[in-house]
C-alpha cells in the first residue's frame, strides 16, 4: 500500500519505520530538512520537503494515489486543511491528529469529517486512558482489555514478594493454579523480549505480560504476592491537557490533589474544577512532597510539559515510597531505560498515538484484527483457522509454532478460555496469538489450508 505521512516528528518518524518494516511504500512530507533527511538516512521511503497545507507539496507526494493519508504535524490547522486537500484529490483513507479535543464534541462547529477524516486521533486522550486502566490497576505496569473486557493483557514487574513464581519455570507456575487458568505471553528482561514456553524460568526484575479472564485477576495477583487494594488517594503534577483530564475522571471516586508550578494557571484550573484541591507548587521540591506526605499516596502521577521534571518528580516520589508512580514522557528513548530503573509504568501520548493508528492500519488491510505493543516488540493477531489447515489437525504442542510466538485464548462460539498446549483448534473457533512480528507469516501459514 501507498501511505503519506504529513508530518515527521516523533509520532510521524516511528509511524514510518514500523509501516515501512510492514513493507508498505512510504512517502514522508516535512517542511523542515532536518527531519526529512532523518526519514532518507534511517527508512526506505520517499521524502518530500514542504508545507504539508500546500496543494503543490501534496501533488508532489502524489496523495491522489495513497491508500492512506497520515495528518500528524503539530497544528491542528494545517493537519484539517491537509486532510480536506487529500479527500478531493482522491485519498482513500485519511487520519488527523489533532491536539484539541474540542473538535471531537457533539456540538462542535468545525466537524474533522467535514474534513474529510476518517479517524481523528487525540493524543492526549490516548494517554489519559491509559494512565486510568493503570491507576484502577496499580499493580500493573500495563493493561489492555480484549473480548469486550472479558480479557486483559496485564504487565506485572516481579518483585521480591513474588516468591512463588521467581525461579520456576512457565510449567511449573501453570500447574500450581487449578481453579483458574491465564497465558503468558511475553516477559521483558533487560530490554529484551521473550514470547517464554514451558520451560522459560522466571527471575527477580522481569516484567511479565499475562492474559487472563478478568474475573480471576484478583486470583492471579494474590498467587504473585501484591496487593489488589483499590487506589484512594492520587496526586498529579502538572495543570497539562492530560493532568486536567486525569483529575475530572478520577475525582469521583477518589481523592486527587493536583500540583501546578504556574500560579495563574493553577487558579485558573481551581476555579474551573470542582471537589479536586488544586496546589500551587513545584512537583520536584523535596520539602513539599515530604510535607504532603507523599508515601501515603497510592498513585503519584507526572504529566508536566517537561518531561526531565516529570522523570525527576517520579524518581522523587518513588524514593520518598509512593505506592505507585507513574510517569509521562514525550521522547520514546527513554522508554526503555526509565523502565529498567523500575520506578513504575511509563507513559507517552506519542507511542498511545503510534499504537492506536497503528492499529487501525493493520486491522483494515487484514481479515484479522491487529494489536501492537511497541514497548514489548510484540504485536496480537486474531486468526481463524482454515477447514483442514494444520492447526486443526493436532494439538498446539504437536505443531511446529514458530519461536517468538504463541496461542493465548481460544474463543469457541463466544466461550474463552486460555490456550494449553493440549488445546486444538476448529474452523469454527478464533484465536489470539502473541507473536513478534518477524514470525507472523509462519503463523498465518499453520491457520491456512
Amino acid at each position: 500500500m501507498k501511505i503519506v505521512l504529513i508530518g515527521v516528528g516523533e509520532v510521524g518518524f516511528h509511524l514510518a519505520k514500523a509501516l515501512s518494516e510492514d513493507g508498505h511504500d512510504i512517502t514522508a512530507v516535512d517542511i523542515n530538512p532536518e527531519k526529512c533527511r532523518r526519514i532518507t538516512e534511517h527508512l526506505d521511503a520517499i521524502e518530500v520537503e514542504g508545507n504539508g497545507a500546500s496543494p503543490k507539496t501534496l501533488h508532489k507526494a502524489r496523495v491522489e494515489d495513497a491508500d492512506y493519508v497520515l495528518c500528524l504535524t503539530r497544528i491542528d490547522e494545517v493537519n484539517l486543511i491537509a486532510a480536506q486537500q487529500a479527500h478531493e484529490l482522491g485519498a482513500k483513507h485519511i487520519i488527523a491528529r489533532l491536539r484539541n479535543q474540542q473538535y471531537s464534541d457533539r456540538d462542535s462547529i468545525i466537524k474533522p469529517e467535514k474534513f474529510g477524516v476518517d479517524l481523528v486521533i487525540h493524543p492526549e486522550r490516548e494517554a489519559c486512558q491509559e494512565i486510568v486502566r493503570l491507576v484502577r490497576h496499580p499493580y500493573a505496569t500495563q493493561v489492555m482489555d480484549f473480548e469486550d473486557g472479558r480479557l486483559q493483557m496485564l504487565g506485572i514487574r516481579l518483585e521480591k514478594g513474588c516468591s512463588q513464581i521467581i525461579g520456576k519455570t512457565v510449567r511449573e507456575i501453570c500447574e500450581q493454579t487449578e481453579n483458574y487458568k491465564f497465558g503468558i505471553i511475553a516477559v521483558l528482561r533487560n530490554t529484551e523480549t521473550t514470547v517464554p514456553w514451558s520451560d522459560f524460568k522466571f527471575q527477580d526484575g522481569d516484567i511479565v505480560y499475562f492474559i487472563i479472564r478478568t474475573e480471576h485477576v484478583n486470583q492471579l495477583i494474590t498467587l504473585l504476592g501484591k496487593t489488589t487494594e483499590y487506589s484512594k488517594r492520587v496526586m498529579i503534577i502538572g495543570g497539562s491537557k492530560i493532568g486536567r483530564s486525569l483529575a475530572e475522571t478520577l475525582q469521583e471516586d477518589m481523592n486527587v490533589r493536583l500540583v501546578e508550578g504556574n500560579r495563574e494557571k493553577a487558579e485558573h484550573i481551581a476555579n474551573h474544577l470542582d471537589n479536586i484541591m488544586v496546589i500551587n507548587a513545584d512537583g520536584t521540591d523535596i520539602e513539599f512532597l515530604q510535607s504532603e506526605n507523599v508515601h501515603e499516596i497510592d498513585n503519584f502521577i507526572t504529566v508536566t510539559e517537561n518531561e526531565q521534571t516529570n522523570i525527576l518528580s517520579g524518581l522523587l516520589a518513588h524514593h520518598f515510597g509512593v505506592k505507585q508512580a507513574i510517569i509521562h514522557v514525550s521522547n520514546t528513548e527513554f522508554l526503555p531505560i526509565i523502565q529498567e530503573l523500575g520506578i513504575g509504568p511509563i507513559i507517552s501520548k506519542n507511542m498511545s498515538t503510534v499504537n492506536t493508528i497503528l492499529r487501525k492500519i493493520r486491522s483494515d488491510i487484514s481479515d484479522t484484527s491487529v494489536f501492537t505493543f511497541d514497548e514489548i516488540d510484540v504485536d496480537v493477531i486474531e486468526l481463524q483457522p482454515d477447514p483442514g489447515s494444520r492447526v486443526t489437525l493436532m494439538e498446539l504442542s504437536e505443531l511446529s509454532f514458530p519461536k517468538g510466538s504463541i496461542v493465548g485464548v481460544i474463543n469457541h462460539h463466544g466461550h474463552l478460555s486460555i490456550a494449553r498446549g493440549s488445546s486444538r483448534l476448529t474452523a469454527e473457533d478464533t484465536a489470539l496469538v502473541f507473536a513478534k512480528n518477524d514470525a507472523f507469516n509462519a503463523v498465518r501459514k499453520l491457520f491456512r489450508a
